[in-house]
């Protein structure tokens, strides 16, 4: 029995030592959606086409639905390399210019955003993280363009925002936002917003449609507003120490597999956007935005632009640059 123990306990420290070194890398990356959201499917996708072509020499884990924290605590467990990746609201912590994609009307369109997500433009962003300690191998769309929900009344022009209590991310920019369209902004995480309807502690909030299905908002609020105001940056926050600690040849095949799911992330959520509003047609009253009401909503956010901007996270080059950007595929 002494033998058979032994001999055992021999072939157990003999395939652990072989696993371990099929698995030389571990990328373990979190998101606050749902595995069954685009993101998180994305992400998916990264996990097997990573390990896949690595050869099994990067193990990637990953962690959805919020399940190691919200989105801020997962941006911080980045920053110490608790976790070496996330995707999600904070990425202004990794360079303030990201705030630039966040401008409200900044572009016009999804053609448009794409333009700007695969530009020179958005490259020079990426590299500016590295000096805050992360590494931005790819950038997407933050899962489209804003519409409001609330429990109050339709939006249908931007005097109708005025003193509804919104729930806005925890973000500078958003909550200037909020406050030039004049309703009062609650900032708190989204994961937390389906307990506040239900409580009456907000009236509404604003996300891309498909966020607002993922996390079921649709079931607790009344009205849903296409205003269209503002998308965002999607990128892929990366520990950058960890990263340099990889070869080249893996650092290569990390960059391009990252490349690969954010143009995927894109490509559904896109895709999806017109379904998920017809979706939502059973269960919230849906309305749009005239073009002299659209106007109300553009003039309300100029003075956002100079807020940000004095802020000192980027210059109005930076944003004329980042609207030719995005018009240069026209």
């Amino acid at each position: 029995m002494k033998l058979s123990t032994n001999l055992l306990a021999a072939v157990s420290l003999i395939c652990t030592g072989s696993f371990a070194a099929a698995q030389d890398f571990t990328f373990k990356y979190g998101n606050e959606q749902p595995e069954t959201s685009i993101r998180s499917q994305s992400m998916a996708f990264f996990e097997n086409e990573l390990e896949a072509r690595s050869d099994g020499r990067i193990a990637v884990e990953n962690f959805f639905g919020g399940t190691i924290g919200n989105e801020r605590e997962m941006m911080d467990q980045v920053t110490s390399g608790l976790i070496q990746g996330t995707r999600g609201g904070f990425f202004a912590d990794a360079s303030g210019a990201f705030n630039i994609y966040q401008l409200p009307f900044l572009v016009a369109n999804w053609d448009e955003m794409q333009c700007l997500v695969a530009s020179d433009f958005t490259d020079g962003i990426e590299a500016r993280a590295t000096a805050n300690g992360y590494h931005i191998p790819a950038t997407g769309i933050s899962q489209g363009f804003r519409a409001y929900t609330n429990n109050v009344r339709p939006i249908t022009r931007v005097e109708d925002l005025a003193g509804l209590k919104i729930r806005e991310p925890q973000s500078d920019l958003m909550i200037a936002t909020g406050t030039a369209l004049g309703s009062v902004p609650i900032a708190m995480p989204f994961s937390e917003t389906y307990q506040a309807f239900q409580q009456g502690v907000i009236d509404g909030q604003h996300n891309p449609p498909q966020n607002i299905w993922d996390f079921n908002v649709h079931e607790v609020q009344k009205y849903l507003s296409l205003t269209n105001h503002m998308t965002g940056p999607d990128p892929l926050i990366v520990n950058k120490a960890w990263y340099d600690g990889l070869p080249a040849d893996l650092q290569e095949i990390f960059d391009e597999v990252a490349v690969e799911a954010l143009a995927m992330s894109d490509s559904l959520y896109r895709e999806a956007e017109t379904s998920v509003i017809e979706d939502m047609k059973a269960f919230v009253e849906i309305n749009t935005l005239d073009a002299e009401a659209l106007a109300g909503f553009q003039n309300a956010v100029g003075p956002v632009y100079a807020q940000m901007i004095s802020a000192g996270h980027f210059s109005q080059a930076d944003v004329d640059a980042a609207r030719t950007a995005a018009q240069s595929c026209n």
